[in-house]
């Protein structure tokens, strides 16, 4: 095989031919996709014959893969936490890394508890749908500058039968003026401006505005900081995700806000990926 699949091709057969293109764990995603199969039934018939449109939607997904569009926005799905979401190219795609984030702010909600929780930047709704998921008595509010990033993510809740999130449109702090929250949480964008990152690979497909903020990357962080105090209760926390060599900076950024009980956890391959503080106040003791 060169150009294109052999006529009349099954799913071994495309298989082989892709994964000389692209990632096989990638081809495999693609094809159980344009079948509207799961990858299981994939391999289960793998020499079934397969049929020409489904061939042909799937050599033009493999070559638009090998240009570098993102999986997640060819098959318009990706998993995160226990959800299966709608992605667009109006969202960041979420990454298992974030996780983290989302297993930090479990562990400030008691599992019982009627908290107030409030996402800055929810994109696709991962951290807020992931925390509503767990925390169903939990009140949250999820916000984006971008309209179609919070129509995503009301789409997600929606599919998931999630009742308990409220999407508000603005930017960072503006949709939550006069309101306090026991828990904030972002994965905020925090790739500096001239990052050559982001012209490499998936991020080039990426919205811009929710991967890059300033010279640093930390104008985000920076005014999710700063507006914090104003927004939190009395004893309320603050988390979110940032890059492997900010830690140090942002927990500057935290200290000098008045924050208390600063710490950042690594992510699985041990760089410090998630920062939080708790505002002072008073604190429940068991």
């Amino acid at each position: 095989m060169t150009t294109s699949p052999a006529p009349c091709p099954d799913a071994s057969q495309l298989l082989r031919w892709a994964g000389a293109r692209i990632d096989p764990a990638d081809a495999a995603l693609l094809l159980a996709h344009a079948l509207r199969r799961s990858q299981a039934w994939l391999y289960a018939h793998a020499t079934d014959p397969v049929e020409a449109a489904a061939a042909a939607e799937f050599e033009g997904f493999v070559a638009r893969r090998a240009a570098g569009e993102p999986v997640a926005y060819l098959t318009g799905h990706r998993g995160f936490w226990t959800l299966d979401l709608a992605v667009t190219p109006d969202t960041l795609i979420p990454r298992p890394e974030t996780e983290l984030l989302v297993e930090q702010a479990l562990l400030r909600i008691p599992p019982g508890g009627s908290a107030r929780v409030a996402d800055l930047g929810t994109g696709s709704g991962a951290i807020a749908l992931a925390v509503a998921s767990e925390r169903p008595r939990a009140r949250v509010v999820a916000t984006d500058v971008s309209r179609q990033a919070l129509a995503a993510a009301a789409a997600n809740a929606d599919t998931h039968g999630l009742g308990n999130v409220e999407f508000r449109h603005g930017d960072w702090w503006s949709p939550l003026a006069g309101e306090r929250f026991d828990l904030v949480a972002s994965n905020p964008p925090y790739i500096a401006d001239a990052d050559p990152h982001l012209r490499q690979g998936d991020l080039r497909f990426e919205p811009r505005g929710a991967l890059a903020a300033g010279r640093d990357g930390l104008d985000a962080i920076g005014a999710i900081v700063g507006g914090a105090p104003a927004h939190l209760a009395p004893g309320g926390w603050l988390l979110f995700e940032h890059g492997h060599a900010q830690g140090e900076a942002v927990r500057a950024l935290l200290l000098r806000a008045g924050f208390v009980a600063i710490a950042t956890e690594r992510d699985l391959e041990g760089r410090e990926r998630v920062t939080g503080g708790r505002l002072p106040g008073p604190v429940e003791t068991d």
